[in-house]
C-alpha cells in the first residue's frame, strides 16, 4: 500500500511589481513617523504634548502633512492588494482588505484636513477650537483607519496562534490592545501623557503594519 508524502507548502518569495508595492509598504510607516518628527521640530507652536499629528494639515505648511497622509496611505492601500495576490488561497482574505480600508482612511484624511486647534497654528486661540465639516470627517475617516488597524492586528494574531507561531500572536494583540487602549484613553480623558501615548500607540501601529509587509515581501505572508 503507496502512502503519498506531504509536503509543507511554501509561498515563494513576492517577485516583480507585487515585491515593490510590499516593499512600498514597509516605507509608509517611517516616511509617516519621519515627517513627522521633522515637521514637529520646525513648526512653531507644535508640540506632541497637546497636538495630534493631524493638525500639521493645518496651516500655510499643512500640505506637507497632507501628502503625508495622502502618499503613505496609497503605498499602504497598494501593498494591501499585492499582499492579497501573494497570501495564496490559505491565507486571510480579511487581513488585505484591512489594510487596504486602513490605507484608504489616511487617503480620506488627506482629502478631508484637521482644523486649528489649541493654539496650533501659531496664532490659533488656545482649546477644542469650533469642529468645521472637513474637520468632522477628518475624525470619521480616522476612526474608520483605527478600528480597520486594530481589527487588522486581531486577525492576525488569531491567525498566528492558530499556526502555533506564539510570538507573532503576542505581538500582533499587543500592539491591537495598545492602540486600541491608547485611543479610547484620549476621547474619554485628554492629557498631555495620553497624548504621548497615543503618539506611540500610532508609531508600533505603523511599525507592525511594515513587519507584516516586510513577511509578504520574503515570501512568509500571514
Amino acid at each position: 500500500m503507496s502512502q503519498t508524502a506531504a509536503f509543507p507548502v511554501v509561498r515563494p518569495t513576492a517577485v516583480g511589481r507585487d515585491r515593490l508595492l510590499l516593499i512600498g509598504g514597509v516605507l509608509a510607516g517611517p516616511i509617516f513617523a519621519g515627517s513627522a518628527i521633522v515637521q514637529a521640530a520646525t513648526r512653531d507652536g507644535f508640540d506632541f504634548r497637546r497636538h495630534p499629528v493631524s493638525v500639521l494639515s493645518t496651516g500655510e505648511l499643512g500640505w506637507i502633512q497632507i501628502v503625508t497622509f495622502l502618499v503613505t496611505g496609497v503605498l499602504c492601500a497598494l501593498a494591501a492588494q499585492a499582499l492579497r495576490r501573494t497570501s495564496g488561497g490559505d491565507g486571510s482574505m480579511w487581513l488585505p482588505r484591512l489594510l487596504a480600508l486602513y490605507g484608504l482612511g489616511l487617503v480620506g484624511a488627506a482629502i478631508f484636513s484637521a482644523d486649528p486647534a489649541d493654539g496650533f497654528p501659531a496664532g490659533t486661540p488656545r482649546g477644542a477650537g469650533e469642529i468645521s465639516w472637513h474637520g468632522g470627517l477628518h475624525f470619521l475617516v480616522a476612526a474608520v483607519a483605527f478600528v480597520s488597524l486594530i481589527v487588522a492586528t486581531v486577525v492576525a494574531a488569531r491567525r498566528a496562534a492558530r499556526q502555533g507561531a506564539r510570538g507573532r500572536s503576542v505581538y500582533s494583540l499587543v500592539t491591537g490592545v495598545f492602540f486600541a487602549v491608547a485611543w479610547v484613553t484620549l476621547i474619554v480623558r485628554p492629557a498631555p501623557a495620553v497624548m504621548v501615548a497615543f503618539g506611540l500607540a500610532v508609531t508600533a501601529g505603523w511599525l507592525w503594519v511594515s513587519v507584516t509587509f516586510a513577511r509578504a515581501a520574503s515570501g512568509r505572508a500571514d
